[in-house]
């Protein structure tokens, strides 16, 4: 079972990921207050009434944590040569015969476009596929996000069609293109085939 401290340490060049922890919270605090405008249109939030989004960033990594202990969530923070610029968490891990899971990212707009995200979802893909037996791995996003579009796209997901009013984000219930890709999608590894896609181009 895979548990906080078992959350691996993931590194391409500069980019980074390793386990979201409490001492992250005035860095954390201080990307997301400068990139407010920029996250707003696109973070989750909670239905009049519900309680399920922690309303502080002690309260979410506890959560995250207890959500890795019981093998359901990898809770990644992005880093570029060590500082903190966005975040990365896996979650709805299923195994059986699903063998699934579902990622959601945020970066920091000065970093956006830089191919720092597909990289880390790469390299987070290839950590499901490859230690945990995963075989599926989606990203759900919305319509209008063009920069997460960009993502998908370059990583060689699939479309696989749009799930109606699927999270309720920025006060609303939203609808969401569902991506996705298999591990027999990337044999040799997503990380492998994104850099041998890079360098072509």
């Amino acid at each position: 079972m895979i548990g906080p401290a078992r959350t691996p340490n993931l590194q391409s060049g500069p980019i980074g990921l390793r386990s979201i922890r409490t001492r992250d919270a005035p860095e954390w605090r201080a990307l997301r207050s400068r990139n407010r405008e920029w996250l707003l249109q696109w973070d989750a939030t909670s239905p009049v009434g519900a309680q399920d989004i922690p309303p502080t960033f002690a309260a979410m990594v506890r959560s995250l944590r207890a959500e890795a202990r019981a093998g359901r969530t990898l809770p990644w923070v992005i880093t570029y040569n060590g500082r903190l610029v966005g975040q990365l968490t896996v979650g709805g891990i299923a195994y059986g015969s699903l063998r699934s899971a579902h990622a959601g990212y945020w970066i920091d707009q000065s970093f956006a476009g830089r191919g720092v995200v597909p990289i880390a979802v790469a390299m987070g893909a290839d950590y499901c596929f490859n230690s945990l037996g995963l075989h599926r791995l989606e990203i759900n996003l919305r319509p209008e996000n063009i920069a997460s579009r960009r993502v998908v796209e370059k990583l060689g997901m699939r479309y696989e069609g749009i799930r109606e009013k699927y999270l309720h984000i920025n006060g609303y219930w939203r609808d969401h293109l569902t991506f996705a890709i298999t591990a027999d999608d990337v044999p040799g590894g997503l990380l492998n085939r994104l850099e041998q896609s890079t360098a072509t181009q």
